[in-house]
């Protein structure tokens, strides 16, 4: 029986998979015009699972598809271009014998002791195509492994040479080369020269721009639910799911997986035949909590990157607009990464799920600068098993004002809705949940859905910028619990003028009741 499947390549016959067949004609398009071209994409997007779907596809059309991966090769192939030749033949040769293609294995096993450097392995591509009675594209994976060795790009330029030599009916060559990794391969410079000329040129100006969006849309996550939902004989609202899924993951396919994957192996009960709603929240509560090698690759490049970090509490903590341009380095290193992506011109954070886990990864870093003491009040907050936020919001001005002094300023600014996110973290942690979602405004608000067993209560956090500002906060407020179904909420103002006074207010605006405080 099948499964979802969140490791590896993803088989048709043994794994639900998302219909991802429009996604790969559209390659195949590229294939048929003679395109060479580079998928670029972050780990765990999709690159392998859509390279075997291709090569079926194009075998299937009468082309003859050599692929290869250089996670299959240890750095000592690259020491010689000799070695490298000959191993880079071994390894077509394994495939072809795989595939039952002896004439090639023939071939190759014939020629590879006369191949000793890019000259000689031209020469024998030139041979290998001329008898092959198909179109012949080569598709090479995790190029990244040697994306900084010179032999690397020496061969890159030899494949250039033969393509350009090819147009003017000079040569023969692959019909197609595909090379997949992490980085843009177009992107590396071949230094030419002296190391005092700083000359660069490009070994791979001849790609094609590639525009094939590995997320996936709603009908797509729809139609991997349904095939589940008919195999499994469950009943679920696939196109709600995949509305929600969409919702969380902005289509990322991991992430997608591993919510339905979360759903199908922990959260349904043995003999459960139908999947409620409630369950998508559950799963994102769930892989939040998880380590996981694609949030810890996320975190890492965060960590190691300052000026993502400082991008990320912009765009997230501040809701400061930032406009996507990719001659941003910061810009274009977070996307290349997975970690931004542009929304109509705006730059976001990929999708809600890491934005989640970035918020995680930034109120960890405050709670370790926060108080211990600020934590020992848990009991004094729960009633009869329900949480009660108006004491939370209470000791928490009393803390503000207790651990915070006036030349604590620049530091609260930039960090206060932070600190109360820490602050409520071990409070609900373990029986509750708390969603943020920044909405973009000049008081930069921060929008805290939190569930607690079964209670749910909304905080909005807001700079104060003025009293008029104020009343349109709590409109947008009363507007957003409208949209929740709730007549109640919290607004928690952080006021950084010196004569600032800590104060709540009981208020109502258009019939929803507002707690609003002060710190």
């Amino acid at each position: 029986m099948k499964k979802f499947n969140t490791t590896g390549v993803c088989i048709p016959e043994k794994h639900y998979m998302a219909d991802v067949s429009k996604k790969i004609r559209e390659i195949e398009k590229m294939v048929a015009e003679g395109k060479y071209f580079t998928i670029n994409k972050p780990r765990q997007s999709g690159k392998t699972t859509i390279l075997y779907l291709l090569k079926k596809h194009l075998e299937k059309k009468e082309y003859r598809v050599i692929s290869i991966t250089f996670e299959d090769f240890d750095q000592d192939i690259f020491s010689s271009i000799n070695t490298f030749s000959k191993e880079f033949l071994l390894t077509i040769r394994d495939r072809f014998e795989f595939s039952g293609d002896s004439k090639f294995v023939k071939l190759i096993e014939e020629k590879v002791d006369t191949v000793n450097n890019f000259k000689d392995l031209s020469r024998f591509i030139t041979t290998m195509i001329r008898k092959s009675n198909k179109d012949i594209v080569l598709m090479i994976d995790e190029v990244d492994k040697s994306s900084n060795n010179q032999l690397f790009l020496d061969f890159l330029g030899m494949l250039r040479s033969k393509y350009l030599f090819e147009q003017q009916n000079q040569d023969l060559t692959f019909k197609s080369v595909i090379l997949a990794g992490v980085h843009d391969v177009k992107n590396l410079k071949l230094k030419l020269g002296s190391d005092e000329e700083h000359k660069y040129n490009s070994p791979w100006n001849i790609a094609s721009e590639f525009k094939v969006d590995f997320e996936l849309e709603v009908d797509q996550i729809a139609s991997m639910l349904k095939e589940y939902q008919e195999d499994r004989n469950i009943d679920l609202g696939s196109d709600y799911f995949a509305e929600k899924m969409h919702y969380y993951t902005s289509g990322h396919p991991f992430l997608v997986s591993k919510l339905a994957e979360i759903i199908a192996e922990e959260i349904l009960r043995e003999n459960e035949s139908s999947w409620d709603k409630e369950y998508l929240e559950q799963a994102v509560k769930i892989i939040l909590a998880k380590d996981l090698p694609n949030f810890d690759t996320l975190i890492k490049n965060i960590e190691n990157n300052n000026d993502l970090e400082d991008m990320c509490i912009d765009l997230i903590v501040d809701g400061r607009k930032i406009t996507y341009n990719l001659d941003n380095p910061t810009i274009e290193k977070g996307e290349l990464y997975g970690i931004f992506k542009n929304d109509g011109g705006s730059l976001k954070i990929h999708n809600r799920i890491y934005e989640q886990r970035i918020y995680n990864y930034l109120i960890s870093k405050i709670e370790n600068s926060l108080e211990s003491d600020a934590f020992d009040f848990r009991d004094s907050f729960i009633d009869n098993g329900q949480l009660n936020l108006k004491e939370v919001l209470e000791r928490f001005q009393v803390f503000i004002k207790e651990q915070y002094s006036d030349q604590d300023r620049g530091f609260l600014e930039r960090n206060g809705r932070l600190i109360f996110l820490a602050f409520l973290k071990p409070i609900i942690n373990g029986k509750g949940f708390d969603f943020k979602e920044v909405q973009i405004s000049q008081e930069k608000r921060l929008d805290v859905v939190i569930t607690y067993l079964e209670q749910k209560y909304i905080v909005e956090l807001k700079i104060w910028r003025g009293e008029e500002y104020h009343q349109r906060g709590l409109e947008q407020l009363a507007d957003y619990l409208e949209s929740q179904n709730m007549d109640q909420g919290y607004l928690l103002s952080f006021n950084f003028n010196q004569n600032k006074e800590y104060k709540n207010q009981e208020m109502e605006v258009e019939n929803k009741r507002i707690f609003a405080y002060w710190v």
